[in-house]
């Protein structure tokens, strides 16, 4: 059903950029082999809390990926995966550049074999550049973009995401290269190509046009808080139950709707509040308005009174609060799967809904290995042949 029904990708990536990019791959309809060190595993099972020993994002971040444990720095799985590869469509990596083609698996190599291959090769810097070699992460990316710069309290250090953010943003951005690289193949008469991607760029965007404004302006953005620059009211507040909610008035609409709210209409007359940046220069004073209104309410009292008031507002969630909240459980973005080891298992949905072709969660992340043999036998590798590579650590 999904729109990649029929393509095959081979993830032979980590932690995290890739393998979410091949998630979303998978979730939409393509056969993904994941590739893992046959003695190591994957990193991502290391990653994140375990149950009973048994990783739980594993099941998420590996759905839909058929696993193989496969050496790729030894002659005989350089051959394989030679051969796997010369039947597929993508394959993601993200190894240091370089190393596939010390491996003697680079892209010359591949696409010699597999003229449509399109090789997608996620790194911290890119291919080429003063940076290339260097070791790269997400939470560097997030450092050299803005991101933590414009991040934390004004008095405060600049603040790194407790997730991966970095990570995140680049795997989204790699599936939809793909996507595009697949529609060019369609209108170019099958060639494949090379996708350079590296962790800044996407999240450098996302942070916003600060080099730009630099360059036109000299001016360089710091930290507010939660405030914006562009905007005011705009903060998170705390409720009369201890709770927290964050308010927006990027449009100006809006902004009046909770000055009215609040009892303060009078200073929508003010010359400085028919502009957004204008009144973020009065964020104290209209901070001081909307935060005593909302301290004297509960969370409840508050989200039911903007809402009525067509004003925009949302609560600060924890996991808890998501996995209750009804319009998160309506819409279906987090789905029970059936799970080997826990069961009916909560995951993220598919990240968007396609009316004609949808994507689908198939299966949860295997075992290491689990799909090995079969993968393998469709190159025409027999028994003997298995048995000899899992002997030499070859294969898992």
């Amino acid at each position: 059903m999904g729109p990649l029904n029929g393509v095959r990708v081979l993830d032979a990536s980590t932690i995290l950029a890739g393998p979410l990019a091949c998630q979303v791959l998978g979730d939409f309809g393509a056969d993904v082999i994941k590739i893992e060190h046959p003695t190591a595993g994957d990193g991502m099972r290391g990653h994140g809390p375990a149950k009973d020993g048994v990783p739980i994002w594993w099941k998420e971040i590996a759905r839909n990926k058929r696993t193989i444990g496969l050496s790729l720095s030894t002659e005989d799985g350089a051959d394989i995966f030679r051969a796997l590869a010369a039947q597929s469509d993508v394959v993601v990596e993200n190894f240091r550049p370089g190393t596939l083609e010390r491996w003697g698996v680079g892209p010359d190599v591949l696409q010699a074999l597999n003229p449509g291959l399109i090789l997608v090769r996620i790194t911290g810097f890119g291919q080429t550049g003063p940076y290339a070699s260097r070791a790269g992460f997400g939470t560097l990316a997030e450092a050299m973009s803005g991101f933590a710069h414009l991040t934390g309290q004004p008095d405060g250090p600049p603040t790194l995401p407790a997730f991966g953010l970095a990570d995140s943003i680049a795997g989204i951005a790699a599936s939809s290269a793909v996507s595009m690289a697949l529609f060019a193949r369609e209108r170019n008469g099958g060639q494949g190509q090379v996708i350079d991607l590296n962790l800044l760029d996407p999240i450098m965007t996302a942070v916003g046009p600060g080099p730009t404004v630099y360059q036109q302006t000299g001016d360089i953005g710091m930290r507010h808080g939660n405030r914006s620059t562009n905007n005011a009211p705009r903060n998170a507040y705390r409720t009369s139950d201890d709770h927290w909610v964050a308010v927006s008035t990027s449009a100006q609409a809006i902004a009046e709707r909770v000055m009215h709210l609040v009892g303060h209409p009078e200073v929508i007359d003010e010359p400085w509040f028919a502009a957004g940046h204008s009144r973020a220069a009065h964020a104290d004073l209209l901070d001081d308005m909307v935060g005593s209104w909302i301290a004297a309410r509960t969370r409840d009292e508050v989200v039911a009174a903007f809402t009525e008031a067509g004003a925009a507002i949302a609560p600060v969630y924890s996991a808890r609060d998501i996995v209750e909240d009804p319009h998160i459980r309506e819409t279906e973005m987090l789905v029970e799967v059936d799970d080997s080891d826990f069961g009916p298992l909560l995951q993220h949905n598919v990240m968007w809904r396609m009316s004609k072709t949808p994507g689908e969660i198939r299966f949860t992340g295997r075992d290491h290995g689990e799909d090995t043999d079969e993968i393998l036998t469709t190159l025409g590798l027999a028994d003997d042949d298995l048995t000899s590579l899992r002997e030499r650590n070859i294969i898992r």
